[in-house]
């Protein structure tokens, strides 16, 4: 029962993160990752860490998705034209070279993190909340914080490109 259950939450978050790049629409595809996120959190459930699927539930599904599909209400996205902005095959076979250099690069590092090496079980210690804050607010504190000014600054520049486009198109229509 496990086994299915894993095997359900895993396609689920597979094929909700496809949907998420492929689907034209911002908010299906904000939608979309909702059910990713939510399926990873499962996947943390039953792998032993509740700490981590809370997290990922309160966190990424509850506070980066409601600003999420708050910046793309505020800005007004609407569907992608068919017409108007076509893939060029540059961008398509681009694309496409980059997929395959990411998949290798993934395949090399599972290949050397689990090559030939017998992993320990986990111990207590290892996955503790205490050592956990510990590392992330004293040895990661300033990539922590970068993160955090990272998305801030995201979501300033979208809006910023999203304002002088709509500016740029009304002087068109003139």
């Amino acid at each position: 029962m496990e086994l299915l259950a894993f095997v359900v939450f895993g396609l689920a978050a597979l094929v909700s993160a496809i949907v998420v790049v492929a689907h034209r629409s911002p908010i299906h595809s904000t939608l979309s990752l909702v059910v990713t996120l939510v399926s990873t959190a499962a996947l943390f459930l039953m792998l032993g860490s509740p700490f981590l699927a809370a997290l990922q539930v309160l966190l990424y599904t509850g506070a980066i998705l409601v600003l999420f599909l708050f910046v793309i209400m505020l800005l007004n996205v609407q569907r992608e034209r068919t017409g108007a902005a076509a893939r060029s095959p540059f961008q398509t076979w681009s694309a496409l070279i980059a997929a395959f250099v990411l998949a290798g690069a993934v395949c090399r590092l599972l290949w050397d993190a689990h090559g030939e090496a017998v992993l320990a079980p986990l111990t207590e210690d290892f996955v503790a909340l205490r050592n956990t804050a510990s590392l992330l607010f004293r040895d990661y504190l300033l990539p922590f914080e970068m993160v955090g000014l990272l998305l801030l600054v995201a979501v300033v520049v979208a809006s910023w490109v999203a304002r002088r486009g709509g500016a740029d198109s009304e002087e068109e229509s003139r």
